[in-house]
């Protein structure tokens, strides 16, 4: 048995990745087996799931496109379609469109034939055909016609104003936390997550040390009798779990495993959706192990983004 502290890493090195090194790093957190990241392992994993429609890995990449050329009645058009999940301003004389992978492949399933969807997916599509695999068929150059479309760096995005950089700008963030705070954060519907899943993951496997890790609560101090029994408590379910695994499926022997499990979770949102987190999540009438992780990354955030409320 492992006992671990709840920890948090916002993910800047997937900032600057390209998307099928982040669509593969946050995708294998799911069945946790980055031991088969390799130099060319990302093209064929995010090719298969576009290919299968996991789409809750698709989530976990953003895109900022600016759109110039486009009439006002394309932009009503766009905007009739109520798009979900994608936000979209007028800067100027362009439009600022940022949505998810799977954001802009629903769209473009749901109303391709429209003319500002299908110049942003013609776009995207022509960089990185394979995302967009069984949603679309090709340019249309005559539907998109006079429609400039381009993508904008995430060093441009985060010049923008703060309004626009909250809506904009998402961020992710890897908690390593117990499965009572997870039951939480996955009420935040707006957000897209990817979690450590019991139902694959086998921890009487060599690469999980044979053993089942668990989260150290904050109600109870080491050397109390309440944390004793506590301690003796996930013991015997790591025993019953490990005994369960010689007889059962992974899906099935979970079912004795605890809140205090440790498992990691990929958040991913704008900065205005995080600020909401915080505004709920860090109140003194929070759950304390979810103010415990939440008080520390609302104060990170708010250090690199001090314009946001």
């Amino acid at each position: 048995m492992q006992i671990v502290e709840p920890s948090f890493e916002i993910q800047d090195d997937l900032d600057q990745a390209s998307l099928v090194i982040r669509l593969e790093a946050c995708g294998r957190i799911c069945y946790k087996s980055e031991e088969k990241i390799s130099r060319d392992s990302a093209l064929p994993f995010v090719t298969k799931i576009a290919e299968y429609g996991h789409n809750s890995v698709l989530e976990m990449a953003a895109v900022t496109l600016r759109v110039t050329g486009c009439s006002e009645e394309q932009i009503a058009e766009l905007l009739a379609c109520e798009p979900r999940y994608i936000f979209i301003d007028r800067v100027a004389d362009a439009l600022l469109v940022t949505g998810s992978i799977r954001s802009f492949r629903e769209l473009s399933q749901r109303v391709g034939h429209t003319a500002l969807v299908r110049a942003m997916v013609d776009f995207q599509a022509g960089s990185h055909p394979y995302l967009f695999e069984g949603v679309w068929s090709g340019p249309s150059p005559e539907l998109t016609a006079g429609i400039a479309v381009k993508k904008l760096p995430l060093a441009e995005v985060e010049l923008l104003e703060p309004e626009l950089l909250a809506r904009h700008r998402f961020l992710g963030v890897k908690f390593i936390i117990n499965r009572a705070v997870t039951h939480e954060l996955v009420r935040h519907r707006p957000c897209s997550f990817l979690q450590e899943s019991q139902r694959y993951c086998r921890y009487s496997q060599d690469k999980f040390g044979n053993q089942v890790t668990f989260v150290k609560p904050m109600f109870y101090a080491e050397d109390s009798p309440e944390y004793g029994l506590w301690r003796e408590a996930m013991e015997r379910t790591e025993q019953l779990y490990l005994q369960l695994l010689e007889t059962s499926t992974p899906q099935a022997a979970r079912t004795v495993l605890p809140n205090s499990c440790k498992t990691e979770i990929i958040v991913y949102c704008n900065l205005a959706e995080w600020s909401h987190i915080f505004r709920l999540r860090c109140s003194p009438a929070a759950e304390p192990s979810m103010r415990e992780i939440m008080i520390p990354l609302a104060a990170k955030v708010k250090e690199r983004y001090p314009q946001l409320d």
